[in-house]
């Protein structure tokens, strides 16, 4: 049966994996190297990365499956931190008349396959008999039940199909890992890149830091258990509805 709790970072030991090295990444990385001294933290993604990966190319995924036994092993702690918003042409849509497929393809592949195919590229290198976070970064305009605005058809959309895919992860691992606990994450608009285009419009003391952001999410994932695993939970702990 799953332990009622978790240790603190302090006590954690072995490795962590940080996907996505882009602000809040780097972020979580120096955080949790500074209150998790016993863990190794390595970085993966497409560049500034201590391993090249991308979550969209299978090869790529692969060849991370393939190390991941040898060079991962225990790997205690996942985050992935990748996401796509926008990119030049690529843009939150206002109304139907701006989708496009290739849109929804790009948004899905990273925001949504991404997540799934990345654990089951490290599954082999997660301990059997020690607790385990795999965390991924969501967004609250991926709830279905708290949509209120529209619009931003491809990121809701992907959003919400990320959590679909690791809830259900979640259910499986509590048969096959049972020490594991999955947990969707949504971090507070915070001050990167990907939210840029949007910052103007939120208030000073609600825009995180990306080093706020890490110490909130770092926060809520040590008071997570195996219990909980599958929770979709925001920045200050609050369950965010599906």
């Amino acid at each position: 049966m799953p332990i009622a709790t978790y240790p603190h970072w302090h006590d954690w030991e072995g490795q962590a994996l940080i996907v996505g090295p882009g602000g809040i990444g780097l972020a979580l990385a120096a955080e949790l190297a500074r209150r998790a001294p016993g863990l190794r933290i390595r970085t993966a993604g497409r560049r500034r990365a201590h391993i090249p990966l991308d979550l969209t190319d299978d090869a790529s995924l692969a060849a991370l499956a393939a190390r991941a036994p040898a060079e991962l092993a225990p790997l205690r702690v996942v985050i992935n931190t990748a996401g796509l918003l926008h990119d030049g042409a690529l843009q939150p849509e206002k109304r139907l008349s701006q989708v496009n497929r290739q849109a929804l393809e790009r948004s899905f592949a990273i925001n949504a396959f991404g997540p799934l195919l990345l654990a089951q590229a490290i599954e082999a290198a997660l301990p059997r008999d020690q607790p385990v976070h795999f965390a991924s970064l969501s967004a609250r305009v991926g709830s279905i039940g708290d949509n209120r605005l529209g619009g931003w058809y491809a990121y809701r959309a992907a959003k919400a199909a990320q959590n679909q895919l690791l809830r259900t992860l979640a259910i499986e691992w509590q048969r096959r890992l049972p020490l594991a606990c999955v947990t969707l994450l949504h971090p507070g608009t915070t001050a990167t890149p990907l939210s840029a285009p949007f910052g103007r419009s939120v208030p000073p003391l609600t825009l995180f830091s990306p080093d706020r952001a890490a110490g909130h999410l770092l926060d809520v994932l040590e008071a997570q258990t195996a219990a909980r695993s599958g929770a979709f939970l925001a920045w200050d702990g609050q369950a965010v509805p599906w």
